[in-house]
């Protein structure tokens, strides 16, 4: 894929083979600006596109989400769980009324296309990657699209059938004039949408929205904020859709019937107690460079979890997404251990 707006002014790349800046010469200002109006490089990520008359019902016997009657012109989010209810795949979701768009991280794209081909047998629907074709942006500030229509996460002791029977999350979304779509899904706690247009005229996307742009390091410091988790930096192998409330709020239905590693998911709710928490944490900063993912959160003497995304936020200082242990995220007098340096949540 190509390397969309490492040409602009400033531009530096996180590592060498990234296609997206991580920032454009002034991190902390771009962090400011994309909390008021500013557009964020997101090309990287993979497009997969499913279409025939059966795609939502396919796609609803196989994910997460309730997807039978989303309307043409509505997005939500889905995920891919393993058969013992691990997440292994989250994926954005737009239909246009004959084909459902589907946008995931860069590493696990071919993973998901993988086991949507091979989840195929006789359903006639096509699924195709197409990131070579399509590029997506996401930017913050005004929109004239409606907000997201959330539902509440129910009780753990709800009754089956008392759940509306649709999407979690609809998020509100358009057509554009040249292919590709609009979609608000206020991903980072604030008004966001996220656009879809050829790779051919994304160069100058920028100036035609009229906003600064802002690099990754940007986006993902208020990622942290809004406790959005990147599915593969956030999470494990083991992780379970209770751990991380963000994405089971807005992907997961919890009455929609059988999908694999569903037995899991109505375990964990109706019991309430899911091993492990996706928590923020707010390190002293005493290490001036943010710790790997993957590294120990240590209290006392115990490893309690592990961080994820880190970096320094324009206002908070150095913060971190962690998965911790229920028992200790419940608690917010303790200190922990990052590699050297104190953190609480």
């Amino acid at each position: 894929m190509t390397q969309a707006w490492l040409d602009r002014d400033g531009a530096v790349t996180e590592n060498p083979d990234d296609t997206v800046a991580w920032h454009y010469g002034d991190p902390l200002r771009e962090q400011r600006r994309l909390g008021e109006g500013a557009v964020v490089d997101r090309s990287d990520r993979r497009i997969i596109t499913v279409s025939g008359d059966e795609r939502l019902t396919w796609l609803h016997s196989l994910t997460t989400q309730h997807l039978a009657d989303l309307s043409p012109g509505q997005g939500t989010e889905l995920m891919v769980l393993s058969p013992n209810g691990h997440i292994e795949h989250h994926a954005g979701v737009y239909d246009d009324g004959s084909t459902t768009w589907l946008d995931t991280e860069p590493e696990s794209g071919k993973a998901l296309l993988d086991y949507l081909l091979k989840m195929r047998f006789f359903t006639p629907v096509e699924v195709e990657d197409v990131s070579d074709r399509w590029a997506l942006a996401s930017h913050t500030g005004s929109t004239d699209l409606a907000a997201p229509d959330l539902l509440t996460v129910p009780d753990a002791k709800f009754a089956t059938g008392t759940l509306t029977m649709r999407a979690t999350a609809i998020y509100a979304g358009e057509a554009l004039p040249d292919g590709g779509f609009v979609r608000r899904t206020d991903e980072l706690g604030m008004p966001m949408v996220d656009l879809l247009v050829p790779r051919d005229s994304f160069n100058d996307l920028p100036e035609r929205l009229d906003l600064p742009v802002a690099g990754r390091w940007a986006f993902d410091m208020l990622r942290i904020g809004a406790e959005r988790p990147v599915v593969g930096v956030d999470t494990d192998h083991r992780t379970i859709p209770h751990e991380v409330l963000g994405l089971l709020a807005r992907a997961v239905h919890l009455d929609k019937g059988c999908y694999r590693g569903q037995e899991t998911v109505a375990r964990v709710h109706h019991l309430g107690k899911p091993p492990r928490r996706l928590v923020p944490l707010h390190l002293d900063g005493s290490d001036e460079h943010p710790p790997e993912v993957g590294t120990d959160v240590v209290a006392g003497s115990r490893t309690v979890g592990r961080i994820g995304t880190a970096g320094r936020h324009y206002e908070d200082g150095m913060i971190a997404l962690a998965l911790l242990r229920r028992n200790v995220a419940d608690k917010p007098e303790t200190t922990f251990d990052v590699a050297g340096s104190a953190a609480s949540l």
